[in-house]
């Protein structure tokens, strides 16, 4: 019996070992020089893709991207648009969360979406007064970070590209998008 319960301990043990490794050689599936794709929302970007090597648990995905914004000011009366109002390049974030039952042999396709960002600035900062609207009517976007968590709060994946030139909307061209 205790031969038994050896066999069984070694078993288990290399049955961890196999879940652990796996686990920590998160990748985009794909190939070496796999990279997610991306959509640019006018005012969100969207990336997509599939990940493999990942183990048992709760995956949670975030997105950070970097945008340059146009937009626009008004006056109070909204008779007078003056366009080239482009405030500082801002950040926005967004992530999905996908369960472990979704998780089928170490693969799961994903898609996260950073949240759209208001169209109003309040107190209209750019503008040439507080009285005035400031309207954001567009986001370029210079580059995105993708985040892998599992089990959540533990980082198994990061993947950083830019694009170049800046996003416009629709779907990005890989030729425009560098990815490490």
């Amino acid at each position: 019996m205790s031969r038994m319960a050896a066999v069984l301990i070694a078993v288990l043990v290399s049955l961890s070992l196999v879940a652990a490794v796996s686990a920590g050689s998160v990748h985009l599936k794909g190939g070496k020089n796999a990279e997610p794709s991306f959509t640019d929302n006018g005012l969100s970007l969207t990336a997509s893709g599939e990940l493999s090597g990942l183990g048992n648990g709760d995956v949670l995905i975030s997105i950070d991207a970097t945008a340059d914004v146009t937009a626009n000011c008004t006056n109070p009366g909204d008779q007078s648009k003056v366009p080239g109002q482009n405030p500082a390049p801002i950040n926005v974030t967004g992530s999905t969360s996908i369960p472990a039952s979704e998780v089928k042999n170490g693969n799961t396709p994903f898609s996260v979406t950073t949240t759209e960002v208001p169209s109003a600035i309040p107190g209209a900062p750019d503008c040439p007064n507080p009285g005035w609207s400031e309207n954001i009517l567009d986001l370029a976007f210079t580059s995105a970070t993708i985040t892998v968590e599992q089990p959540v709060g533990t980082v198994v994946l990061t993947v950083t590209c830019t694009f170049s030139p800046a996003t416009s909307d629709g779907p990005v061209s890989k030729a425009d998008v560098s990815c490490t």
